[in-house]
């Protein structure tokens, strides 16, 4: 079997996934990678067959999407001739991570595919929302990466094709323990806003993982550290806590590790607000920035807060078992078609 894995690449979270993820679909057939994205920074450990910029998401540093620069970066022309280049025709399987460019493709060539991953868990009404829905977030979670087939992945399995989320073997197999500091992972945020915030709890340390920095640096009580794997699944496991975003991998792994959590979600990042909600309904404190509200909450976690008690009911094997099993016995003949001026 030939297996098209088309992998996002804004954000670390599903290039952590893919990496995990590919040697359990290699046992299936040989695996391609297409890997869209222009803003990681973690590099998958694997040839890569395709390589697009595709759609990207960027951050200010105050906890926010820059739309500003998400557009500027976005090309059209560049975008079509990808769509139109993509082979998927070639494969046996297309399972998508959430990219457009295949799900464009595959609706352009009439060729059935597989939303494989996280967002498509929002397919379903059941999984968790924030009190107030947006319109342009529930049509873009639901239309950016369409597909013949959805299989999903959450915190919880919210419905009957929606599974525990694939947590890295480092953190299955870590003995974790408590060093005595709090772990930061605050993409959206810059330095210069994080240190003053975290330097005022002079009897607490800090670990900041920064887009800013090349090499550890100690500043008062807080250590930054450069962005990385094996820095950061360190880091985790041996965390008395996590402060993160809204994501879904990163907060996925603390509870595995069962260290307590803060999320705070992107502000304008519908998916994320959405996690939150999720992490709400079990028990995590959620925020929705750096705020006063966060501030009152801090002493609280830092002092007194526990990890919440939940478990994930799918190992990875499981559920790539339970991903190949559906998909030989999927009918791949549901169709949808994009607005006809897409292909004008």
């Amino acid at each position: 079997m030939k297996i098209l894995y088309s992998v996002q690449a804004t954000g670390n979270g599903h290039i952590s996934r893919a990496m995990e993820l590919l040697p359990f679909l290699q046992k299936y057939g040989e695996v391609d990678i297409f890997l869209s994205g222009a803003n990681s920074t973690l590099s998958l450990d694997a040839p890569i067959k395709y390589r697009s910029k595709g759609i990207s998401l960027f951050y200010t540093c105050t906890g926010s999407l820059d739309f500003t620069r998400l557009v500027k970066n976005f090309h059209p022309a560049q975008l079509w001739k990808e769509v139109n280049e993509l082979p998927v025709e070639k494969y046996d399987l297309v399972l998508n991570d959430f990219d457009s460019v295949t799900a464009l493709a595959c609706a352009r060539k009439k060729k059935a595919s597989v939303n494989f991953g996280h967002q498509a868990s929002f397919m379903s009404e059941k999984t968790p929302r924030p009190g107030k829905k947006s319109f342009v977030g529930e049509w873009i979670l639901k239309n950016y990466a369409k597909a013949n087939q959805y299989i999903g992945l959450h915190f919880d399995s919210y419905d009957d094709f929606i599974y525990s989320p694939v947590i890295k073997s480092e953190i299955l197999n870590a003995e974790p323990t408590k060093g005595g500091y709090i772990t930061v992972y605050l993409p959206a945020y810059c330095d210069q806003i994080l240190h003053p915030i975290f330097s005022k709890y002079k009897d607490v340390s800090f670990q900041i993982f920064s887009h800013q920095r090349n090499e550890p640096t100690r500043i008062d009580n807080i250590t930054y550290i450069p962005v990385g794997k094996q820095a950061f699944n360190e880091s985790l496991i041996h965390c008395d806590g996590l402060i993160t975003g809204g994501g879904f991998e990163t907060p996925a792994e603390a509870i595995a590790l069962k260290k307590k959590l803060i999320a705070i979600p992107i502000k304008g990042q519908y998916e994320q607000q959405c996690n939150a909600a999720a992490l709400r309904n079990l028990g995590v404190k959620t925020f929705d920035d750096l705020g006063d509200d966060f501030k009152n909450g801090m002493n609280d976690f830092l002092y007194h807060d526990q990890p919440i008690d939940h478990k994930y009911h799918y190992s990875t094997q499981e559920i790539v078992d339970l991903l190949m099993a559906k998909c030989a016995n999927m009918d791949f003949s549901l169709d949808f078609n994009y607005p006809d001026l897409m292909f004008n």
